[in-house]
């Protein structure tokens, strides 16, 4: 008689469970058919690689000034190898805080991405939004980044549908 309510509390929930509609998309299948993500994935490789040039650049130069210390060094003043060390040090600084400001967690990159993919990733959601509200589902999932579904009916994958919903064909 005790396991009577816990009985019908599964019972009820299994229902609940059940009783939800769901579907799932691919979400970068979905970008990789807007040719706008394809423009804007490679200006943010252009950025990235610029920046990254710029960086190396800096680097050489460092690793160029400090193999010249190591060679002159036992020729210094303690002063003139104070003075070298400094430098050094201040370079390897100002490389540091570029290498944050172009790729640091709120990074010039970041901010870029965020100019450029942002807006694809709300037309995305509200597409799915609608047609969630319009096909009355409950859940939808988002099969790319691998959410372990071992198996999908290809009738519930709505992918395509946000891609009309946004005005594009695959």
């Amino acid at each position: 008689m005790k396991k009577l309510p816990l009985i019908i509390t599964m019972l009820a929930f299994s229902a609940f469970i059940f009783a939800q509609r769901f579907a799932y998309v691919d979400t970068e299948y979905i970008l990789n058919n807007v040719p706008t993500y394809e423009t804007a994935k490679t200006q943010l490789d252009e950025f990235s690689k610029n920046w990254k040039d710029e960086i190396d650049v800096m680097k050489n130069n460092i690793d160029k000034m400090y193999k010249d210390y190591q060679s002159e060094r036992v020729l210094l003043t303690e002063e003139l190898r104070l003075k070298r060390e400094e430098e050094i040090m201040n370079k390897e600084k100002i490389m540091r805080e570029l290498q944050q400001k172009y790729f640091g967690k709120d990074g010039m990159l970041f901010k870029k991405r965020e100019e450029l993919i942002k807006p694809l990733q709300d037309n995305i959601y509200n597409a799915i939004k609608e047609i969630a509200q319009e096909g009355n589902l409950d859940v939808i999932y988002d099969t790319a980044d691998n959410v372990n579904m071992i198996y999908t009916n290809p009738r519930y994958d709505k992918s395509d549908d946000v891609l009309k919903k946004m005005g594009f064909k695959n």
